[in-house]
């Protein structure tokens, strides 16, 4: 696929993600929402770990209501299903590990393709905005599901009705995110961090991945066997075998994500 809102790049296990319409606060349009659900599914094939981030100053503004093919007499329920919906669970459900680097603002629908990657670094300068209800909406893009569960129940109650902004330092002393980092060592620091995701047990990370969203469906019995199962599956991995000796050896692990 010949992607025009997005960019795609596989380097050394690790996949980035980029959202490329800085013009437009890299909002989302209809062709970028179909971009990134088909690189998420492409990358997922081709790499270990990935990462989402936005081109110039923004990570993402949101929905652009500009795009004339996604407003004015929009069905705002087909779109969700059609074509938020399939982004979303490709971000959220992909079987590699999952980053948001959010560069910037990240608002409305934006916030939360940021919040359904599996860990969000942002820098200090970036901010958070549930902005749907200044325009008479209310959150969507699974905000009503990442919220509750990432900065509990008050907080997400008072970020979707007033609409505030929270900055990526409040965002972080909340639990909504990883970590905020420093405006000058952003882009080193989630390089690292994605470089050691993109070669580490990629068959631990997708079972830490699924026991740890489990544990809401689940009672203490049921959440005990799922760690049981998923570490059977861990322990007969390549990576299992290889963190074992090189822990013996006392040398870091050459892991294959097998």
């Amino acid at each position: 696929m010949d992607y025009e809102a997005i960019l795609l790049e596989i380097t050394d296990n690790l996949a980035v993600v980029t959202l490329n319409r800085p013009d437009k606060m890299n909002a989302l349009t209809a062709q970028m929402r179909a971009e990134v659900t088909h690189a998420m599914t492409h990358a997922a094939r081709h790499a270990r770990a990935i990462v989402m981030t936005g081109a110039g100053g923004a990570f993402c503004s949101g929905q652009d209501l500009g795009d004339s093919s996604s407003t004015g007499r929009i069905d705002l329920e087909r779109t969700l299903r059609d074509e938020y919906d399939p982004m979303l669970e490709s971000i959220y459900n992909c079987p590699v590990p999952t980053i948001a680097a959010v560069n910037g603002p990240a608002a409305g629908a934006g916030a939360n393709i940021a919040l359904s990657a599996d860990v969000v670094i942002a820098t200090e300068s970036a901010y958070f905005l549930q902005a749907f209800s200044r325009i008479g909406l209310m959150p969507d893009a699974g905000g009503t599901w990442f919220l509750p569960r990432q900065m509990g129940f008050a907080k997400a109650m008072g970020a979707a009705l007033f609409a505030d902004k929270i900055s990526a330092k409040q965002a972080d002393e909340w639990g909504m995110i990883w970590e905020a980092v420093a405006d000058n060592k952003f882009d080193a620091h989630w390089r690292k961090r994605a470089a050691y995701l993109a070669n580490g047990p990629t068959t631990a990370f997708g079972a830490i991945k699924q026991a740890i969203r489990g544990t809401y469906d689940n009672t203490l019995p049921q959440q005990l066997e799922m760690e049981a199962h998923l570490q059977g599956d861990c322990g007969r991995s390549r990576d299992f075998a290889e963190g074992v000796v090189a822990f013996t050896e006392k040398r870091p692990p050459k892991f294959e994500g097998r």
